[in-house]
């Protein structure tokens, strides 16, 4: 309902025998609902400045009252972007400008991530609730991968490293560097259980007084021809019986000597070096802290390492459970908005998966390089135009979809965000950082090229924005849809950048 009031200067006042009255504003403390959703919008030229005003009245069988003055204040802004003076609002040019770029997320919510503190958490000694990424993974694990059907379990990461002819590696020293990192990085040392009788993933830091033996797996082997060397490889990539979650052995390192273990304790050019991690404590970009670790430790037989300070993966995991996330909530409700989630792309499939059927693991790929001309015009383009790689790829990946759909032009694929390591705090700490999240383009079929970039741009840059808020958030905020269709299609972007 809405309703428009104008408040006439003739009839504010009252005057009899002599006696003038002038009417005043009348505020109910308690206003009585005749509809669910009220809006009366009411003028009133006698104020000072012909002021304008709202009044919004809700329904409190459906509305709680902050619920009211958030969508109050929501108003507010709306009104804000479009009529207000004042350069510190995101002004919208009400000629040129499309409605759908009116924001209704409050300025201080587009702030809300800055504005949490991560520190030490004192109150947590050694356990907490698994962080949201430890718990999507874990989710992955139970639906898509049953023991029986699925063959290609896919948490195991491998590092595999060879020595340059003619250098050697003190087995000793690496082997207490190793050590060192362990007792740094308390991820390294840390179980990952469910308990039932609080129906959560709990995650535990293993300290040494309750594991007599290392926190981790060293072994040594050899390898004569390159088929033994490849078992052990695929074994380490494959082997879903190398880690211990429950009782936090998640990292490993195997050493694989040519014909036999070196009687000196000396890895040489023919030697190879395996780091391996669990996936549910490490990520990609964790290697680069693993690595610069070892070096320094490796090289001077220690590792700085303030126990009592340093923020730890265990404290982000806290504080992300408590981060306000009104703002990221808002826009994946906009973003995703009358979006057929539940509907799969059009994609020429040979056959299809039945509703109740789990998916396997296993797949066929492709892959083929531009080749130097197409390489060089491909980054030429980007640079010349100002445009990401990034972006530039993204656009190319949605025509091909909505080519290769015949026409489909409300595309709606996944996003893995590998490194979602969003605050300076979280770039020195050892874990898993990473979210799934929605990519929806909604293209039109007669833009051009740029134009779709534009767009692209436009909802890539808005969605890595707020990709804090984690995938079961927004999978909850559609709780009439039991298959979401976008998570069986993906885009990643990987580049290997000079350090």
């Amino acid at each position: 309902m809405y309703d428009f009031i104008t408040i006439s200067s003739q009839t504010s006042e009252l005057s009899f025998d002599g006696t003038s009255l002038k009417q005043v504003s009348f505020k109910q403390s308690s206003q009585v609902a005749k509809f669910d959703f009220m809006l009366t919008f009411i003028y009133n030229p006698l104020l000072e400045n012909n002021r304008l005003s709202f009044h919004l009245t809700c329904s409190r069988d459906l509305f709680e009252e902050i619920t009211v003055t958030n969508i109050g204040r929501r108003l507010e802004y709306c009104i804000q972007q479009l009529f207000s003076s004042n350069q510190t609002i995101n002004q919208i040019d009400t000629c040129f400008t499309s409605i759908s770029k009116i924001n209704l997320i409050l300025p201080e919510e587009t702030q809300e991530l800055e504005d949490v503190i991560f520190c030490r958490q004192s109150h947590i000694i050694s356990e907490a609730p698994a962080s949201f990424s430890q718990a999507l993974l874990c989710h992955n694990e139970c639906i898509d991968f049953v023991p029986h059907i699925s063959q290609v379990p896919i948490y195991n990461m491998p590092f595999v490293y060879h020595l340059h002819h003619h250098h050697a590696l003190s087995v000793k020293h690496l082997r207490h560097a190793l050590q060192l990192i362990v007792t740094k990085h308390e991820s390294l040392r840390t179980s990952l259980t469910f308990h039932t009788e609080n129906n959560q993933l709990m995650q535990q830091i293993i300290d040494f007084s309750q594991n007599n033996t290392t926190l981790f797996t060293f072994i040594e082997s050899t390898y004569t021809t390159h088929e033994q060397l490849n078992y052990i490889l695929h074994e380490e990539k494959y082997n879903p019986q190398l880690f211990d979650l429950a009782l936090g052995l998640v990292f490993r390192c195997h050493l694989i000597y040519y014909k036999q273990i070196s009687s000196n304790h000396l890895l040489s050019d023919q030697d190879v070096v395996i780091f391996n991690f669990h996936h549910a404590l490490f990520d990609f970009s964790s290697l680069n802290i693993f690595l610069h670790d070892l070096s320094q430790a490796y090289t001077t037989s220690q590792l700085p390492n303030n126990d009592n300070t340093n923020l730890r993966y265990l404290d982000y995991a806290v504080i992300e459970q408590q981060m306000p996330m009104t703002g990221a909530s808002m826009f994946w409700l906009d973003a995703l908005h009358n979006c057929k989630l539940d509907q799969p792309l059009s994609l020429p499939f040979d056959r299809y998966r039945l509703s109740n059927e789990h998916r396997t693991g296993r797949g066929t790929s492709i892959s083929f390089d531009f080749g130097q001309d197409l390489s060089h015009n491909f980054l030429l383009h980007a640079s010349s135009n100002n445009i990401s790689m990034e972006h530039l790829t993204f656009a190319i990946y949605f025509i091909f979809l909505f080519k290769l759909t015949n026409g489909q032009t409300d595309l709606c694929i996944s996003m893995n965000i590998n490194n979602n390591r969003y605050r300076d705090e979280l770039k020195s700490i050892i874990g898993l950082f990473e979210n799934v999240v929605p990519l929806r383009c909604q293209l039109n079929p007669h833009w051009c090229s740029h134009q779709l970039l534009e767009h692209v741009q436009e909802i890539t840059t808005n969605s890595i924005k707020y990709s804090y808020f984690p995938l079961q958030r927004i999978l909850d905020q559609h709780p009439h849809i039991s298959k979401h269709a976008f998570l069986d299609t993906s885009l990643e972007f990987i580049s290997y950048k000079n350090n």
